[in-house]
This record gives C-alpha cells, structure tokens and sequence, in this order.
C-alpha cells in the first residue's frame, strides 16, 4: 500500500525523535562511564594501587624471641631453643587433604594429627599458617623441604621453643609456657595480634605467666611478594621483633637444686630467704615435675600420674599451700604478749600439762607439765600452756595484729601463680565469717598456732626473717629486669620493741644449741654458724577423750594423711643472721625430727655456698650426714665428703 506524503513526514519524525533520545542517552551512558574512569583513575588511584599491591604482597607477622630467665648467678633457668617445625597455610594448598596425604609419606601424621589440623585451618583465616608438627629432627625437615615444590602450602621454619634446663627444680617458680588457647584469648579485651599465631606460646604459671608483657617482647612483621598462584616469590622487606626483657630472679640455682633434693621423698615445702634484703634464696615444692613435659606436649597418661599422686606434685605448697603453723606461731604471740605489757621475759607461768576453759581440757604436748616455766624456757621446751595463758591475757586482736606486723596474713605481691594469703583471725572476722560471737577456747587454739590460723611457708619464712633482721622486709623474687636492679623492698625497723625481738631470737637460739631444747639434735657445730629455730607440729585431727584415755596412737601408726604436719623455722648465723628458712613437711610428724633437719641442712649449704662440711654436723651424725650425701639426686654430683675445704 502506498504512504502518502504525510505520513512519510510522521514516520520520519519518529525514527528522528527516537535516535535522538536513543543518542542522548547513549551520550549520557558515555559520560558517566567517563566520570567513574576519572574518579578511578585520578581520584581513588592512591587506594586502588593499594589494593592492587595487597593482593601482590602479604605481611607476616614475625614472633620476637622471649625473654630469658636467669638466678642470681646468671644460671639460665628459662632458654629457647630451635624448633623445626613445618607449617601450612590452607590458601595456597587448595586441596589440604592431599597435600596432607603426601605430606605423611615424608614425616609419620597420626589420624588424629590430620584432623587436628583439618580443624586448626578452619578456624583460621585462610591465609594464616597452621602448624603441621614442630620438635622435627633435622633430617625430616631436610625431607620436606627438597619436596616443598610438590607441597603446595607447605613451608618448613625454624622458630624458637622454651626450654627448662634444670627441669623439675623451678617448675613452681618459673612455670613453664604453653600455646594460647580460647580461655586465654577470651580474658583479653584487646588481645595483642601474636596471640593469633597459632602454637604461639605465653606464660601459663609462675613468672613465666605472672611477667608475660615483660617476656614476651614486640613483633616485627615480614613483606613478602606473592605471584598469581600465592606462591612466595620473594621477601621485599624485614623488620625483626623486639626481644623480651631478660630476667634475673632471686633464687640461687645450686641451693634450689640441693633442697630440692634434700626433699626427695616427702610432700614438703621449703623457702630460704635473705634477712637483709628479703630475697628468696630458694623456694621449693616437693614433689616437682617435669615442665618441658607441658611445652611439648604432655600425655594422658603422664597427666593423670601427676594428678593422680596423693603428693600433689602440681600445688605449689610454698605459696598456695596454707597450714595451721603450729608451735612456730609461739614466737608471734610472745611477742604480742611483750608488746602489751602483759608479761615480761622473766614472768612465770605454772604449767600442770593442762589447763580448763569453757569446760574443756586444753592439754600441753607433755603429759605430765612443764611445772614453773618463763618465755625463754617456755619456747626452748614449747610449753603450750604458757601461751594460753599469755594469749588470753593479750587477746586475739592483739595476737592477730602481731603476726600481720611478721608477715602472716597478708598475700605478697611476687610474680608466682595463686599467691595465699592465709589466714589471722579476730573477733570481727569470726562474727562477719561464722556470725557467731569468738571464745575463749578459739584464743587458745590460736595461741599455740592451731584453730583458725593459717600460714604459707612463704610467709613463716618472712615472719623469721624479720625477727632476725629487726626490719620490715618483704620477700623479692624479680632481682634485675634487663640488668637494671629492682628495689629492695624495705619500709624500716619493725614497730616492736627490739628488747622483745632480741628475748624471743635468745630462746630460739635455746631451742637448737641448749640440752633440752625440741631442736637440739638439730643442731649445727660450728659455732660460727650457730642456728636459731623454733619447732612446730600441727594436728590434721583432733584428738578425742577417749583416745587420750587409752592412749593416743603415734603417728607413724596412723595412716599418711592423717598424722600431723611438721615444721621448723629459723635463721643463721645467730650472731649475724643472714639467712631465715621454713620448712613444712605434709603429715610429716614432729618438727624435731622431720623438719629441722631438713632446715638445718638447707641452711649450712646457703650459708656455705656449696654442700656442708660434715665438721659443721655434731661429731655423731657425721657419718650418716656423709651417706646422705653420696645418695642425694644432685644435678651434680657432690665431692668425696669429710674434708674442711669441700664447698
């Protein structure tokens, strides 16, 4: 059909009107395509070639060293040592479960080790290294490496791993290190970003836990260019970390060691500590354990023989163990005694073997009494009701306010896992504990240590060392950080008169050098190094009428853990004190037989610097002083005994 004329014109004005809409908006299209280029290109350039140099260069965090720990001598208690490890990193492998399969064909992976690690790289980022297996011998990480070309994803690395090279003989003390877990991150509110690296270690106990931001020291990080398939192609820069603060402790390697040894056998505790700068000497937890166990890695079975022993060789007893301290506390209420003016060193106390309160019998340890008896005899012989009688004259408050004033009571502030404070109680404390009003019996209870009142050998071996200082000091672990000295800590004298401090060191002297005193047949010879003590046994039970009717049976005839514990405390040499010790043996007994020795030793190889002439022993135990010796499992072995010059 033929168009005419005007319709030609309509339908040319259409076609018209539709490409110019249609250019437009093809014009638009372009100017907008224009506009985003130019934002990309000039504006956004600086961002886009930083993503760009992102996807072509990654940054690795490297870990610093750790700072090392060292006694007082410069003996290393805590070292790293080389770790060969191999590690993989799930981005670049692609398929982990094949390189896995031929990873094993290389080093032995258990069924286990293979799904540990399937479940480490799916909890991770993909592009952080997972570890395969660390503590590889040369050999196999020289394996793996001529075969990392057929391992994507896998790299062999040498790192840094703690070692403990004098085993169990700081593991309550230096603690060991272990990987960050879940829990460790979960306490953190801005965790640093090394706890993220897997298998990296921080301090789980002791001062390894307790001085970690010291240890631990600042990552530096690693720049390294990658290719398309995220193979490394290159390192382009390194920044190495800042190593941790090295440490210096207190503590004296050899004297640790030796009590350590000295300890074999007993569930005991021991702190020896310098009475002029309030040092610990030696602070050991028998029985210990292994720490390098934990680093690498323990086992069920090992784990479960160390919680399973009725020894408890994980507590620390030398500062989270607390125990009634027995007669050792006689010193702290004859004191307070003094210091109230209720007696005087020469007043008497008549002691029948008992006396009667609140209609009971609270018995002296000797049946038949003391008869007449003053301070210095009451504590050379440890006649309980004298302070009975001297603790009910004075009161609690003021028995309680004495012992805080040596040290008891109160948690010190040392970089060493759940640090007790232990317990003095008072009338306030008994009606906000109990709500029931104080009596007299829990005075006399308290009196001679028992009842209520709770110590840490820590903390009885400060009570000594203050009475032999006549100073307010504190114990101090942290000797040096990086070679710069920490204070002493030291407020001054003691806010007790020092003819009341000097009466009480007299009797103590009493107690080991006099016939007759509980600690004679622990005494030392050598008048030079003359010791101080005081004995102490507290009951785990009480002992009922009917037992005392028939006979109370002795403690070896009872089964371990329910005879008494033991203790001793004192310093040396009595003329110039240097050095106050504590010992606790768990339901060892009586103080005399199984503490003081224990002390008497410890403290002549302090005072030595080595093992004790046995010319420093009564003539009498020489020989069995030597035998001792010869058996003892020292680090190193001691010298042939019996000659005036062996140290």
């Amino acid at each position: 059909m033929k168009r005419d004329a005007k319709q030609t014109d309509d339908s040319a004005r259409i076609i018209n009107r539709r490409a110019l809409v249609l250019g437009a908006a093809q014009f638009g299209m372009a100017g907008i395509l224009a506009l985003r280029m130019r934002e990309m290109q000039v504006e956004q350039a600086d961002e886009y070639r930083m993503l760009a140099e992102e996807n072509r260069i990654n940054m690795r965090l490297l870990p610093p060293a750790r700072g090392l720990i060292f006694d007082r001598n410069g003996t290393p208690l805590a070292v790293n040592d080389q770790n060969y490890r191999i590690v993989i990193v799930r981005e670049d492998a692609h398929d982990v479960e094949a390189v896995l399969r031929k990873l094993s064909e290389l080093i032995p992976l258990s069924d286990e080790e293979i799904a540990r690690i399937h479940q480490e790289t799916r909890r991770r980022s993909s592009f952080v290294p997972v570890t395969v297996r660390d503590q590889l011998s040369w050999d196999d990480l020289a394996r793996v490496a001529v075969n990392t070309p057929a391992l994507p994803g896998v790299r062999p690395e040498v790192g840094l791993s703690r070692g403990y090279p004098n085993g169990a003989d700081f593991a309550h003390v230096v603690g060991y290190v272990g990987p960050v877990s879940d829990y460790d991150l979960s306490k953190l509110e801005d965790p640093d970003p090394l706890l993220q690296i897997p298998k990296f270690q921080i301090g789980k106990t002791g001062v390894e836990a307790k001085m970690e931001q010291e240890l631990r020291g600042r990552a530096g990080n690693s720049q390294i260019e990658v290719n398309a398939m995220g193979r490394v192609m290159r390192e382009l820069s390194r920044t190495e970390g800042t190593a941790g603060s090295n440490l210096q402790l207190s503590v004296d390697a050899g004297l640790q060691n030796f009590a350590e040894a000295r300890l074999t056998g007993e569930s005991a505790a021991v702190v020896v500590t310098d009475v002029n700068s309030g040092d610990i000497m030696a602070i050991v937890s028998a029985p210990s354990f292994d720490p390098n166990m934990f680093v690498r890695g323990i086992s069920g079975p090992d784990y479960r023989a160390l919680t399973g022993n009725k020894y408890r060789p994980l507590a620390n007893k030398t500062v989270q163990g607390v125990y009634p301290p027995g007669s050792t506390f006689k010193l702290v209420t004859a004191l307070a005694a003094l210091d109230a003016g209720v007696i005087s060193a020469e007043d008497t106390v008549y002691c029948p073997g008992y006396v009667t309160a609140g209609g009971r019998r609270f018995h002296c340890w000797k049946h038949g009494g003391h008869g007449r008896v003053n301070l210095h005899d009451s504590l050379k012989k440890s006649c309980d009701v004298y302070y009975y009688e001297v603790a009910q004259r004075a009161g609690i408050d003021r028995v309680s306010a004495m012992a805080r004033k040596l040290g008891l009571g109160q948690a010190f502030d040392i970089p060493m896992s759940a640090v007790a404070e232990g317990l003095t109680p008072t009338k306030d404390w008994k009606q906000a504990r109990y709500g029931a009003a104080w009596q007299v019996g829990d005075t006399l209870n308290a009196a001679i240590g028992q009842g209520y009142v709770l110590a840490s050998p820590l903390q009885l071996s400060v009570m000594v060392a203050r009475i032999a200082s006549g100073t307010d000091i504190a114990p101090r672990l942290v000797r040096a950080i990086d070679g710069v000295p920490q204070p002493v800590l030291r407020t001054g004298p003691l806010d007790i008169d020092p003819r009341h401090v000097l009466a009480v060191r007299r009797a103590m002297q009493a107690v080991s050098n006099s016939a007759g005193g509980t600690a004679y047949r622990s005494r030392i010879a050598d008048p030079a190094l003359e010791m101080a003590g005081k004995t102490g046994t507290s009951q785990v039970r009480n002992i009922t009428a009917a037992e005392r009717a028939r006979g109370v049976f002795r403690n070896e005839d009872l089964p371990w853990e329910r005879r008494d514990h033991a203790l001793f405390v004192a310093f040396a040499p009595f003329a110039e004190p240097r050095y106050a010790v504590s010992v606790v043996v768990e339901h060892g007994g009586g103080g005399s037989l199984a503490a003081a020795p224990i002390a008497r030793d410890v403290l002549l190889y302090a005072l030595e610097g080595g093992l004790p002439r046995l010319e420093a022993y009564p003539a009498g135990d020489r020989d069995r002083i030597e035998e001792m010796f010869r058996t003892m499992p020292l680090r190193t072995p001691p010298a042939p005994a019996g000659g005036s010059s062996r140290a």
